[in-house]
């Protein structure tokens, strides 16, 4: 990582609700200095490219992709984790919530004990000042699966945890309502007979009727006491958003129905869809459109979910393509507004004070490039 520079001059600044032409001042601390008209001092020159806050990423389970990039298959961890953080700090991610997976089904081919081994990397990683992002924890609970409880107790004195998300991928509700499209999606994959994925489905009902209730209370009162941020996952039902307004939630995690959006919208809670959504132009299983969702105001944050890159895409994109959106606006939904529905106070605008949490962005056609990625006043990308 090197020095940060002093001035960063010849930008676009996209500061809280405008664009302009001028410099920027960071201080040896890695904070926002000032903010101010065009100069030529001596400084970084942006050649007249976007200057924007670092984006802030809450759900991306990417990084498995990096451990086990092939079935039975498992890679270093820390050197996954290596390759994926260099993945997010290009894409201009400098602040990430990495996704692990805790509840597993059973036809899972990766445990608890490799989720915590991931942990444990991405901790030694910041431990050891090898990562270019700033590293979060964000626990994916199946509230359904009958090991849910008994896994989270690996974590639940992880002080990385910030986020966890109560998941229930139960076939016949939220993300799987239909069941028609579930059984294409498991007879392909398992190449289960007819009789073979209804007995499959039938278990699966019974099992979470049994369990996610109480897995889901158990797991969301642990939150509340610990300080951490609750979101709720795939509701697709106003009465589901009323479960987790009980709950305390705070996130709405990819609901399906602009329905549980609007409620959720309405309720206070952070709306966050798939940056793939938007890039697309769709959900990629038939669920409600982020670019819907965003023309009726019901959209706050966007995650690159499975794609890193796809969350700078997806602001401009929003910003060109939807007329209510402007280029602030959507990269609000990128920055500021997870970082406080997350509760991080101390980044996500361009603002004296605040870490010079920094990418450098030039825009050729409509897809944007990552020029420059700083994190408090240090390049990293």
């Amino acid at each position: 990582m090197s020095t940060h520079p002093k001035t960063f001059k010849n930008a676009k600044l996209v500061v809280a609700n405008e664009v302009f032409d001028g410099s920027m001042t960071v201080d040896e601390n890695g904070l926002i200095e000032n903010i101010a008209a065009p100069t030529e001092v001596d400084g970084h020159d942006c050649d007249g490219d976007y200057l924007l806050p670092g984006l802030i990423e809450l759900h991306t389970d990417h990084l498995e992709t990096h451990y086990a990039p092939r079935p039975k298959v498992r890679w270093n961890t820390v050197s996954a984790v290596q390759a994926h953080d260099a993945q997010i700090a290009c894409a201009g991610i400098t602040t990430v919530f990495d996704a692990l997976r805790v509840g597993m089904d059973e036809d899972a081919d990766i445990g608890y004990e490799d989720m915590r081994a991931l942990a444990d990397a991405i901790e030694t990683g910041q431990q050891e000042h090898r990562l270019r992002a700033d590293h979060f924890i964000h626990l994916r609970c199946e509230v359904s699966a009958p090991d849910v409880l008994n896994a989270f107790k690996h974590f639940e004195d992880d002080d990385s945890i910030r986020l966890i998300s109560l998941m229930d991928h139960t076939p016949g509700q939220r993300q799987f309502v239909s069941l028609d499209s579930y059984k294409i999606y498991y007879q392909g994959k398992k190449g289960f007979s007819d009789a073979e994925m209804d007995e499959f489905i039938k278990r699966r009902q019974e099992r979470a009727g049994s369990l996610a209730p109480e897995n889901r209370k158990q797991l969301s009162s642990f939150a509340q006491q610990r300080g951490i941020a609750i979101a709720s996952h795939d509701d697709a039902t106003v009465a589901h958003v009323d479960e987790a307004i009980a709950l305390n939630t705070k996130i709405a995690e990819f609901p399906t129905t602009i329905e549980a959006a609007r409620a959720s919208h309405e309720q206070g809670m952070a709306v966050l869809m798939g940056a793939p959504n938007v890039v697309r132009g769709g959900s990629h299983s038939g669920n409600v459109s982020a670019r819907e969702l965003a023309e009726a105001g019901y959209l706050d944050v966007l995650s690159s979910d499975y794609v890193p890159v796809s969350l700078i895409q997806s602001a401009f994109q929003l910003a060109e393509e939807v007329e209510a959106i402007s280029l602030p606006k959507a990269v609000a939904m990128v920055t500021s507004t997870p970082a406080q529905a997350i509760g991080l106070e101390d980044r996500g605008t361009l603002m004296p004070g605040l870490r010079a949490d920094l990418i450098q962005v030039k825009l050729v056609g409509n897809v944007p490039i990552v020029r420059g990625v700083w994190r408090e006043g240090k390049r990293v990308a």
